[in-house]
């Protein structure tokens, strides 16, 4: 299994590339806000607000990208690809 953790600050290298891009996954991915504060934003205009200990569900293909992170703290994201399921009853 594959997961990546995430550190993201104004002061970072790659926080340029979280404003400037949408998120274009081919894979489900779980997301786990470890530290801080952050808003997703959807491509459709939604957002979402995290706080640490907030998870998500993103599906693939779902186009989004951070609009906002705390700097103090800094945020720590726990992203893990996945297969989200539909289940049937």
């Amino acid at each position: 299994m594959r997961r990546d953790r995430e550190v993201s600050s104004p002061n970072c290298p790659r926080f340029g590339l979280i404003f400037g891009e949408w998120y274009d996954q081919p894979r489900d991915e779980g997301v786990l806000l470890l530290q801080g504060k952050a808003q997703l934003m959807y491509e459709d205009g939604n957002t979402i607000g995290l706080k640490a200990g907030d998870y998500l569900l993103i599906s693939a293909h779902q186009r989004h990208r951070v609009s906002y992170i705390s700097s103090n703290p800094t945020c720590i994201w726990l992203a893990i690809p996945t297969a989200l399921r539909k289940v049937i009853i």
